[in-house]
């Protein structure tokens, strides 16, 4: 039954979604992923400002990349590869073109409708936006729902199921073992709060990122003569235009939008959590950092992974096997042995600071549930670490599809409200625009233009509050 329903919504509802309204974004948004594609690099330079102890943007993006570039990033591109054909990395590229602009949607709303507790810590998300700006709490309640159960419980599963059964069959670790030591490392830093997972955050994705950039680079310089044949094969076989790929077109599209949400989670609501909580002069800005997060995990770490497996020579059409297999098997084909092994130690960084994302996302949401009241995050944390270890011994079939169920439905809601609040985002887009044209080099909101909006007032103070309190810089609550 969970595979039909699975299915449909996968296989149907969540393409209509997903392409169909980023799509619609880009549309209305005048194509943002294109006009802004070299501002994004000049507003990442700026995210590595310091933030006076605040959440800084860049912190915001590590920690989104920490939870994008994970376990889908090898063994989903892997399986979107052995299911769907070469031509499922180009509908993995259209997901995340189309993606960008989704993401600059959603991020942008969860930092325009951000909160500040009493601890002087901002919160924010799909729960907040849609409770603030639809005012339909009961529908906020049903996302946060979703989240929780999704990229708290479920996911957390599925990354420690990978790891632990990628160090079986690189190292012949017990899984069982592994999971008990995953599961205490992540106690340690699940103690210390959003602050402790930033700092593991800010150490291990840059590092775990570009060796593994470095590593499928030199794969490919070592078959870069056979490069542009195999983008003319992708391309090809997406439309069925490749004799051996010609009977994969339906499972090229429905493999390649349903792994390339995974990958990038752009429309889920998931990174606007993330997004929310960091310091930015502008709404805007932070939509500009997260779209760049969606291009780089989808065009160069999936692309990476595709083109390490398809230049490897070790697949062929009709592969049997999973995909974390593929994938390293593909780079010992290459450079021997020691392939299987990074591509463990590679997918056991990218699953921890993964897990500390998903992690921070169900805490989040159940802080909008239950309020600051520590007994309920303390019996979170508990059962995430149990759910790490029964991940990490069990066949997860059943919870994966379970788990594509919760996300189309994660999807669902989060696209229609961001449909429902375009027009503000419009607004935010126009705003930025217009400064920018005025020769702006950092745009800076002024809430006094928005104030039919439910804002939080200690979160976006006016202009003429921020300039008796001494100008844009202190115009923020601390976040630690």
């Amino acid at each position: 039954m969970l595979e039909a329903i699975n299915g449909f919504l996968s296989g149907k509802v969540l393409i209509v979604l997903i392409v169909g309204l980023g799509s619609y974004f880009t549309w209305r948004s005048r194509f943002l992923q294109f006009r802004y594609f070299f501002h994004m690099f000049a507003v990442f330079k700026d995210s590595l400002r310091k933030s006076g102890g605040q959440l800084s943007s860049f912190q915001a993006l590590m920690l989104s990349l920490a939870g994008r570039v994970g376990a889908g990033n090898i063994a989903g591109v892997g399986l979107a590869v052995t299911l769907g054909g070469p031509g499922a990395v180009f509908w993995m590229w259209v997901t995340a073109l189309v993606g960008m602009a989704s993401s600059f949607f959603e991020c942008s709303l969860g930092q325009l409708y951000k909160r500040c507790d009493e601890h002087g810590q901002y919160r924010g998300g799909p729960s907040y936006y849609i409770h603030h700006g639809l005012q339909r709490p009961w529908l906020a309640k049903l996302m946060a729902v979703l989240l929780l159960v999704t990229f708290g419980f479920a996911f957390n599963g599925l990354q420690s199921h990978a790891v632990t059964h990628s160090l079986q069959n690189a190292f012949g670790f017990s899984t069982g073992h592994s999971g008990i030591v995953i599961a205490v490392l992540l106690g340690l830093v699940f103690i210390g709060g959003i602050k402790r997972i930033a700092a593991v955050s800010d150490l291990l994705v840059p590092v775990k990122t570009l060796a593994y950039i470095g590593v499928t680079l030199y794969v490919i310089v070592l078959q870069f003569e056979h490069v542009p044949d195999m983008l003319a094969t992708i391309f090809k076989s997406a439309f069925g235009l490749e004799p051996a790929f010609a009977g994969l077109v339906g499972s090229a599209i429905v493999m390649g939008v349903k792994r390339g949400v995974f990958a990038n989670e752009a429309g889920l609501g998931s990174a606007p959590n993330v997004a929310a909580v960091a310091k930015v002069e502008h709404p805007a800005a932070q939509g500009v950092v997260q779209a760049f997060s969606v291009f780089f995990d989808t065009f160069v770490i999936c692309t990476c992974t595709a083109l390490l497996i398809l230049l490897s020579g070790f697949y062929t059409p009709g592969f049997e096997g999973d995909g974390l297999v593929l994938t390293q098997d593909a780079l010992a084909a290459v450079v021997g042995d020691w392939g299987r092994v990074f591509i463990s130690v590679a997918l056991a960084l990218f699953v921890f600071t993964s897990i500390l994302y998903n992690y921070y996302l169900g805490e989040n949401n159940l802080r909008y549930l239950a309020g600051n009241r520590r007994w309920p995050i303390l019996v979170y944390r508990g059962v995430v670490l149990l759910l790490i270890l029964w991940g990490s011994v069990q066949n997860l079939g059943t919870v994966f599809a379970f788990a594509d169920i919760t996300m189309t439905l994660l999807a669902l809601v989060n696209l229609v409200a961001l449909a429902l609040l375009g027009k503000v985002v419009l607004r935010l887009i126009d705003d930025y625009d217009r400064q920018r044209k005025a020769g702006v080099q950092i745009p800076v909101f002024d809430a006094s233009q928005f104030r039919d909006l439910d804002l939080d007032p200690r979160a976006w103070p006016e202009g003429d509050q921020v300039a008796a309190e001494g100008g844009s810089e202190t115009r923020m609550p601390q976040v630690f």
